[in-house]
């Protein structure tokens, strides 16, 4: 199935796109080369270089990289999994800017940003789901059960109190207290937001960890962030002389800091309950609204910068708060790319809201539909067993395997296409089961949907099929010149000793350089110890045996440098002045096989500048191959027309 999919990138394929529209430049081993590319690649090769090429320069250079390509094709390296897997992810990630509709994600944006700047008074009676599918069934019925009383007339608080399994609002009738956007699930926060004061949710809403009745409550302009500090003297699970004790030492902080503010962040050090702030000087974290208790969010909201409030109680005990910094709330502009990313991630809600917006979008322009009697007959199946290995062996085996899923400008995708993309994913029959199946059909579905659009852009969208060419092509220049050309010269030790023998002239040095072992030692002792270790070690083998022996009481570095380039080997054998090694561990410091010399003794010594030298060779002989390889057709007339616009 990969290499269908790549046959759509061959090069063949993306010039016969458009060709009656586009002209022919050249032709390259049977392979036509619009004048579009050719003019792209050289319109962007021009910007980039400070002297740029003439166009009959260029025209030389592009013949022998096209001919790179072909000698990649020939070479098989555009059939290989890795060159299909990556081609494949830059096709789609190019693709995507043209595939998103950007009005609609726009609006989804926007919604939520209108919502952030907003803090509602929520109210909710909740039953947490279970792992048990069964009981969630019961609890689901329950809550259809109170929605009914509810709709009765019955008392929203009193209803709360006896069943909201949220024992932090229950007893204060369901007040969940005023809440940011962005705090709770998606579908909880859209019917919190959208409720008028004091009316029940019509339906029960669901949530990822429950069943939720809403009740709306006020509005009020969002209040941005508060940067706090506090001192806490903790209550919560003391005795009686214990709280009294606690609001003692509270009192007397709070009279001590009136007199003296400055001292805040040391009392707080020095006297706070909560050890993790204590040791930042009672600084928290930034907060919204709703993030932190009652009634210490309201109080830090009443307070300006700098402020210290009197004595707070919360349900965990005496607070005493400072306002140390605010942050208003963010612009669209400053919040639109982190909204993006939030809503278009698998486990967004509103991702579903967008990948349907997609399906509804291209499945007409493209023909595309749903085979419902396969899906039917593989949701019966999965209802029943659930999603297991006997599943995955029924329906990519024949016959179920050919059975169609769906169609696409009338090309199928088949049932084996859409359960071998389950993977190892196990779920046993439930309501999760076939969500999960609804989610890989989507999946599918948009892909074959996408691959349509994404071959209608190589013929609609110029920028795209170039850029989508430039990369195809380069990335098989890259891996033929790997194997033609440099690793070829990088790999082959004997041609390169070979070479730089026969060529020691073009690798002189106009200064002699100091080659060696530097070594430094952390003591005499432990230097007399190398010194004579070293005189047994090959030095092919010096510095690998060295370091593991004497691991943390010497280093070791095989230098080849000239005069001003280190310190240490200038003094010890430029004559230079006495230094001393850098790292303070290290007291002594010398040469190991010393010398110094006027001309490399070996090709290690150039290797980098003979390496380059010995691939040029390679080039020069593979590009004279390539020409009497490949047969090269330039249309002329075209490149006058070419020559004209530029």
């Amino acid at each position: 199935m990969k290499k269908l999919a790549l046959a759509g990138l061959s090069a063949c394929a993306l010039a016969l796109a458009f060709a009656a529209k586009d002209p022919v430049i050249m032709t390259v081993n049977g392979v036509d080369v619009p004048k579009s590319e050719f003019e792209y690649l050289y319109n962007k090769n021009s910007q980039q270089q400070i002297n740029p090429q003439t166009l009959d320069e260029y025209v030389e250079m592009f013949k022998l990289y096209k001919m790179k390509v072909e000698d990649a094709k020939a070479e098989g390296i555009d059939t290989t999994a890795t060159f299909i897997h990556e081609t494949e992810q830059y096709r789609h990630d190019l693709a995507a800017p043209y595939l998103a509709d950007s009005l609609f994600l726009e609006n989804l944006v926007r919604e939520a940003y209108d919502r952030s700047q907003q803090e509602v008074e929520a109210y909710h009676i909740m039953l947490f789901k279970t792992r048990d599918m069964a009981q969630n069934i019961a609890l689901r019925q329950k809550a259809d059960s109170i929605l009914s009383v509810l709709k009765k007339g019955q008392d929203f608080a009193t209803l709360a109190a006896q069943y909201s399994q949220d024992k932090g609002s229950n007893n204060k009738g369901g007040r969940m207290g005023w809440i940011s956007s962005g705090m709770y699930p998606l579908a909880f926060e859209l019917e919190a937001w959208k409720l008028p004061e004091g009316e029940v949710s019509k339906e029960i809403i669901e949530s990822p960890v429950g069943y939720h009745i809403l009740k709306g409550g006020k509005h009020r302009a969002a209040r941005g962030k508060r940067q706090t500090s506090h001192i806490l003297k903790l209550t919560k699970g003391k005795s009686d002389a214990e709280i009294a004790q606690a609001r003692k030492e509270i009192d007397s902080l709070l009279t001590l800091i009136k007199t003296r503010p400055d001292d805040f962040s040391r009392l707080a050090t020095a006297n706070s309950d909560d050890r993790n702030s204590a040791r930042q000087g009672g600084a928290l974290p930034l907060f919204g609204a709703g993030e932190m208790v009652e009634p210490f969010d309201s109080a830090a909201f009443a307070l300006g910068i700098g402020e210290i409030s009197d004595v707070v109680v919360s349900p965990f005990g005496y607070h005493i708060i400072k306002v140390t910094g605010t942050q208003p709330t963010a612009s669209y502009q400053e919040v639109k790319a982190a909204q993006l990313q939030k809503m278009t991630s698998a486990q967004d809600p509103r991702a579903k809201l967008i990948r349907q917006h997609q399906i509804k979008r291209f499945e007409k322009k493209h023909k595309g539909s749903l085979n419902q009697k396969t899906l039917a007959e593989l949701r019966a199946a999965i209802a029943k067993e659930g999603v297991d290995s006997a599943l995955f062996a029924d329906w990519t085996t024949m016959p179920r395997a050919g059975m169609p899923v769906l169609s696409v400008n009338g090309k199928t995708r088949s049932a084996a296409d859409l359960v071998s993309s389950f993977g190892q994913v196990r779920i046993p029959a439930s309501q999760d089961a076939l969500d999960f199946l609804d989610t890989r059909v989507d999946a599918l579905y948009i892909d074959a949907l996408n691959s349509a659009e994404e071959a209608d852009l190589l013929k609609s969208q110029p920028d795209y099929r170039n850029l989508l060419k430039e990369y195809v092509d380069g990335s098989l220049l890259y891996e033929v010149s790997v194997r033609k050309v440099w690793d070829k010269a990088a790999k082959d030790t004997e041609g390169l000793n070979k070479f730089f023998e026969a060529n020691r002239e073009n690798y002189k040095w106009t200064d002699p350089h100091a080659k060696g072992f530097l070594v430094q030692a952390t003591n005499d002792s432990v230097a007399s110890l190398i010194r004579a270790r070293a005189a047994e070690i090959p030095e092919a083998e010096l510095v690998n045996t060295l370091r593991k022996e004497f691991k943390g009481e010497a280093s070791f570095d095989k230098v080849l440098v000239s005069k001003g380039t280190n310190q240490l080997v200038d003094y010890l054998l430029f004559g230079g002045p006495e230094t001393a090694p850098a790292n303070n561990r290290f007291t002594v410091a010398f040469m190991v096989n010393p010398r110094i010399i006027s001309e490399p003794e070996e090709v290690s010594d150039v290797k980098g500048l003979v390496t380059s030298d010995y691939q040029n060779e390679f080039q020069d002989a593979w590009e004279k191959e390539l020409r009497a390889k490949y047969p090269v057709t330039v249309n002329e007339k075209v490149l006058r027309q070419v020559k004209k616009n530029n």
